[in-house]
């Protein structure tokens, strides 16, 4: 028993050291991907503009609700008056056709909306992943094939089909955003469990989770203690991954009329507002869709960088922003052949390839089974 307790307190103490080392390392090769960083400015810049939203709209002197009937001319069907939508000092971003609400307001607010409800959905995913994927993996034989069979089915469900369905069917006093995110974090947690128990299993093998079940832990404490800190990187690698799908999901749903419904603002309801206005305010389509494309695409670009980061054997997908000329460049300079190989000097061109089980020719010496007149040249 004191040998298990010994065992196990070494890894404790050899853990804290690696972490703070790989934190480091992680850091330095996020550091190292450009296009990671640009996005994770971008994403840090819609944050910072979704959270001063009462601020930036205070500025305006304009509020995401308040109708404007003057701004728009109800004799051509409610177009903005003004260039460009009604764009002035009053208005940065021009009015709303048909109500003449101001579209700077509405567009901050609902980056509020949007990436909040994504933002708590992931938080759903992940807790009940963890729980069900942990359980799945610490638990017996029949634990593990019931909630592997659970899982199974989240999996096979139709997200849209089933979010719909839910979403008509609750009472409108309910809260819009946080019921949507509770019914997209309720929904699509089957993958994550599924990649939480796997990797759950490969933990349980390691020596220090055998030292630590030996010293007489017990199964949560285990988990606590030793499992969860090694599922951090794929926790972290997917989550980020799936904030910008939960957006995406979320602008479907305002989209189809059962998401969040109006007055709230939200980029997907405004969307489902301007597919009639594209003509004559095409504004009005251009800044929600252009909003939704930036944050999903900054989003998936950094958590396809924090992926490479926090496991360097994983090619990233992207060919740009990423360090790979600066790589090759390294490579071509110490002489490493591009594209792999084995890093040996290069033969040069026009010397014939020697054979490798010949022994080189030395002068005075023939050669292993050289003839009679090969003889007599080298010893001449």
């Amino acid at each position: 028993m004191s040998e298990a307790l010994v065992a196990s307190s070494a890894p404790v103490t050899d853990t804290s050291v690696t972490g703070a080392s790989g934190a480091r390392q992680f850091w330095r090769r996020l550091r190292a991907q450009r296009a990671a960083l640009v996005a994770a400015a971008v994403v840090a810049l819609l944050v910072l503009v979704a959270l001063a939203a009462p601020l930036l709209t205070a500025i305006e002197g304009q509020d995401p609700t308040t109708y404007h009937p003057s701004l728009v001319d109800s004799a051509r069907g409610g177009v903005p008056v003004g260039p460009l939508g009604g764009i002035g000092a009053g208005h940065w971003l021009g009015v709303e056709p048909q109500t003449g609400r101001d579209l700077f307001a509405r567009l901050v607010y609902g980056a509020r909306v949007s990436l909040g409800v994504a933002l708590a959905a992931t938080i759903v995913q992940v807790v009940i992943a963890v729980v069900v994927g942990v359980a799945a993996a610490l638990g017996n034989r029949w634990v593990d094939q019931l909630l592997s069979r659970v899982t199974e089915i989240i999996v096979a469900l139709p997200l849209m089909i089933m979010s719909l369905a839910l979403l008509a069917i609750v009472p409108g006093s309910f809260p819009r955003p946080v019921l949507v995110a509770l019914v997209i974090g309720l929904i699509a947690w089957g993958t994550l469990a599924k990649i939480v128990r796997a990797q759950t299993l490969t933990l349980k093998q390691l020596d220090y989770v055998a030292a630590a079940r030996l010293s007489g832990w017990g199964t949560w404490r285990i988990a606590r203690r030793e499992l969860l800190p090694g599922l951090a990187a794929p926790l972290i690698t997917y989550s980020a991954l799936l904030v910008p799908m939960n957006i995406g999901v979320e602008a479907a749903l305002s989209f189809l009329g059962v998401g969040v419904k109006p007055p709230t603002p939200s980029w997907g309801q405004m969307l489902t507002a301007a597919d009639v206005w594209y003509q004559a305010a095409p504004q009005y389509l251009l800044l929600p869709a252009g909003a939704l494309f930036v944050t999903v695409l900054a989003l998936t670009v950094l958590g396809d960088g924090v992926r490479v980061a926090l496991d360097p054997r994983a090619a990233s997908r992207l060919r740009v922003g990423t360090g790979r000329r600066r790589e090759a460049k390294a490579d071509a300079s110490v002489g490493v052949p591009i594209g792999g190989g084995t890093g040996l000097p290069r033969q040069d061109a026009g010397t014939p390839p020697q054979d490798a089980g010949t022994p080189p020719q030395v002068a005075g010496v023939p050669r292993p089974g050289a003839s009679a007149d090969e003889t007599k040249e080298a010893t001449a």
